[in-house]
């Protein structure tokens, strides 16, 4: 089976591996679905029942990562970068919602949402990295407030740039490091791009998944019941420690070694764990547990930020350390 795969291009590689994690979603998906039939008539049969639309809910969101992804590998990575524009786009509107705005804000939203989102993706998609890394954190946030106090308004002018950067660095500058890895050139590793977008995706979403299941099974006191009522240290170490453990299996999919890949899966299982908590703590401030309405939400259940708030932390740290680690470089 081995040879088999060593024998294909790196595209008909990057198939199987669609082909495969489809069936895995497929079989799963299924199950779960002809499990939702079965008859409560306990209470411990209700408890199950609430903690299997829980798990397809969960399910629902690798359904969709894997969905976009392979329409982003499919269509070629220029494609991909426009691809995850507009998920930020839509993102960044999802946040922007939550988070009241001001007449005075018209400018600096126009900026963020028609200039500094369709800049920012093309930096990466044209492999400009060293602007691509500093363009947001450097420039942007140095001219959103300078819109802000072009238009007058200095009521909580503080607080409203702060939100607005915020969104920004989370749905813009976070999500825009996913087509970048694609554009990443490793030697002898051309057209394996997704690979290893594959790699960060399965790894974080291992560690999210483990965590969610061992604290659930554990029904152990929450160590931050003011963020989240779910998040407790020791589901937390499990995630990371299978979310590690993964990454190292999967590393010959990667250009990394055994003992890399180890590592570079802890580093993006932190950055997205952690990520995520505190994106349940903005939601906490903003007093809702979902960042879409389930009216309007872009992808159904529960909002599209919901669904990539890991990646958007994991992607940036992941991408920058791989970068610096074998000291890749852009244009």
């Amino acid at each position: 089976m081995n040879q088999y795969l060593r024998g294909l291009t790196s595209t008909q590689q990057v198939g199987v591996l669609f082909l495969i994690v489809f069936g895995v979603l497929i079989v799963v998906s299924v199950t779960a679905f002809l499990l939702t039939f079965r008859r409560a008539t306990t209470e411990q049969d209700e408890a199950r029942l609430g903690e299997l639309r829980d798990f397809r809910a969960v399910l629902s969101t690798s359904w969709f990562m894997v969905i976009a992804f392979w329409l982003a590998w499919a269509a070629g990575n220029y494609f991909a970068t426009v691809l995850f524009a507009f998920i930020s786009f839509f993102a960044l509107r999802e946040f922007i919602t939550l988070s009241p705005t001001r007449r005075g804000d018209h400018n600096s939203l126009v900026l963020a949402f028609f200039i500094v989102l369709p800049v920012q993706y093309w930096l990466a998609g044209s492999r400009h990295f060293d602007l691509f890394t500093v363009f947001i954190p450097v420039y942007v946030f140095l001219a959103i407030p300078l819109a802000s106090a072009l238009a007058g308004d200095t009521q909580r002018f503080l607080e409203r740039n702060a939100k607005l950067q915020w969104g920004i660095m989370v749905c813009i500058y976070g999500m825009s490091h996913v087509p970048a890895l694609l554009l990443l050139e490793f030697r002898n590793y051309q057209g394996k791009g997704a690979f290893l977008v594959f790699f960060l995706v399965f790894v974080v979403q291992t560690c999210m998944f483990v965590q969610y299941v061992v604290a659930r099974r554990l029904k152990r006191a929450p160590s931050l019941p003011e963020v989240s009522k779910s998040f407790n240290w020791l589901s937390w170490g499990l995630g990371m420690i299978v979310g590690s453990f993964a990454g190292g299996v999967l590393s010959f999919i990667t250009p990394f070694k055994p003992g890399q890949a180890l590592a570079m899966a802890f580093i993006a299982c932190v950055a997205g764990s952690m990520g995520h908590l505190v994106m349940k703590a903005l939601k906490r401030d903003r007093g809702v547990t979902s960042w879409g309405k389930r009216t309007m939400s872009v992808t159904g259940a529960n909002g599209l930020l919901d669904r990539v708030d890991a990646l958007c932390f994991a992607a940036p740290i992941f991408f920058h350390s791989v970068r610096w680690y074998f000291g890749l470089n852009g244009v």
